[in-house]
């Protein structure tokens, strides 16, 4: 089976057809999806989606863009929250300094509460990283000096130097759609350099929809383009890579692994 490790199944985009999606997700193959929380004060609405299926997890955490819109997070609410069976990741938090939709200062702060939570409750932080390669490669290698934490680069689309970063300090690479664009022939090579035993697929849902369906809306079922895109630049048959990806996600979501088929 496939996971998608990174989607966004509460955004009202899927309002119309949020069980279908689901199901057309489940029907392609992909046995697993885990909700991102972007606002902390949409937590509960988050939950509540992830409630609608055993198969379905989510995180905790305030988006870079949602920092200066949201009350500041206190570390307490994140590990308060973090408590619920159903929460399996920590974010997702980072830093975006291409939209630049929050002071960069705040959104440094806020990165720093998640990281110390993701450390305090060892769930595998979710990092959102655009245009702060050297910010970012910064901020990791100082706060694991502090204390090991898990971790993932969700849609990964940065540069070499800061992939070889998180793959040194023990982290994991998500890969989503863009993988598939035209124009992502940089991307493509520095993934065919990384080890398989450190990525993960996700869809970044409703965003970003893999070729072909580029231009779409995307969904949780479309991962399954991104995987083949994936097997074959890293040269393997497609269900090895879809096993191993799998195998990588329960073993940094190993809280997923751990509560799979509890009651509700």
């Amino acid at each position: 089976m496939l996971v998608d490790s990174h989607c966004h199944l509460d955004f009202d985009s899927f309002d119309e057809d949020r069980a279908e999606t689901i199901q057309r997700a489940f029907d392609a193959g992909v046995g697993m999806l885990v909700t991102i929380c972007t606002h902390f004060s949409k937590f509960e609405e988050i939950l509540e989606v992830a409630k609608l299926d055993t198969r379905i997890y989510c995180s905790v955490g305030i988006h870079p863009h949602q920092v200066e819109e949201e009350p500041t997070i206190a570390l307490e609410n994140l590990l308060e929250s973090a408590k619920h069976p159903k929460v399996i990741g920590i974010g997702e938090t980072g830093l975006d300094y291409y939209y630049d939709k929050s002071p960069r200062e705040d959104q440094k702060s806020s990165f720093r509460t998640h990281i110390t939570a993701a450390r305090e409750t060892q769930l595998p932080l979710i990092v959102h990283t655009r245009d702060a390669d050297d910010d970012m490669a910064a901020i990791l290698r100082e706060e694991m000096q502090i204390g090991s934490f898990p971790c993932v680069l969700h849609c990964f689309s940065s540069g070499r130097a800061l992939a070889e970063t998180a793959i040194d300090l023990g982290f994991y690479l998500s890969l989503s759609g863009i993988l598939t664009f035209k124009n992502a022939g940089e991307l493509r090579g520095i993934i065919r350099d990384m080890p398989v035993d450190r990525l993960l697929v996700e869809t970044d849902s409703p965003y970003l929809a893999p070729v072909p369906n580029r231009g779409k809306r995307n969904e949780p079922s479309f991962v399954v383009h991104t995987a083949e895109k994936a097997s074959e630049i890293k040269g393997l048959a497609p269900k090895t890579f879809s096993d191993t990806t799998t195998e990588n996600f329960f073993r940094l979501f190993t809280k997923a692994q751990s509560e799979q088929g509890a009651p509700q």
